[in-house]
């Protein structure tokens, strides 16, 4: 336990360095320092649970680096399966236990987290809330901006009105790194409703 505590001191500190580094510029949006506050206080509490860390892990393990060709194919073969009667690969993401523990996570917010997605080092979906547009987010800041920039990077999307729940929606990403080895092996994404943010 201490061990884990050192941990997440270490990428707090990491995570407050890089807020300064990338905070400088004009920000994307008005909600940006809230959005950095509440991953701070709230999601670095639970994303270096063992039950992420090993997910990754696993995926990572069984993927290894893959062609650029099949990810296309799995990408594919997702965004066909979305909302459809038959969709193996998106159950196997949606049914994996880290999704309950994610799921858990966002029922705790009381409406602050809208999604959350796990990412394993191809940028394809470990876990998640709900079914995400795509499978591969390899090609997007989200993944991007965080997994090949290092540990404790930090990508701050957009806030835009949603119509159709009535609120300010944006997303926030963080490289997931391991708690062993140091290394980064994912990452994290979580959709906020960013007028429920304090």
């Amino acid at each position: 336990m201490t061990a884990l505590r050192s941990f997440l001191a270490t990428s707090a500190i990491a995570l407050s360095s890089l807020t300064l580094c990338f905070g400088t510029g004009a920000q994307a949006n008005p909600y940006d320092a809230s959005m950095r506050d509440y991953l701070e206080a709230e999601v670095l509490l639970w994303v270096f649970d063992p039950i992420v860390i090993e997910a990754i892990r696993d995926q990572n393990a069984r993927h290894g680096t893959m062609p650029q060709a099949e990810i296309d194919a799995l990408d594919q073969q997702w965004r066909a399966e979305v909302g459809t009667g038959d969709q193996p690969l998106v159950d196997a993401v949606l049914g994996h236990p880290a999704s309950d523990f994610l799921r858990a996570r966002s029922t705790e917010s009381a409406g602050a987290i809208s999604e959350i997605f796990l990412m394993d080092a191809n940028g394809l979906n470990v876990a998640a809330t709900g079914p995400t547009s795509d499978y591969w987010q390899g090609d997007e800041a989200k993944f991007q901006d965080t997994f090949s920039v290092g540990p404790g990077a930090v990508h701050v999307g957009d806030v835009e009105f949603d119509e159709s729940t009535q609120a300010y929606l944006g997303q926030i990403s963080v490289s997931v790194t391991d708690p062993d080895t140091r290394e980064v092996i994912g990452a994290v994404t979580i959709g906020l409703n960013a007028d429920m943010l304090y």
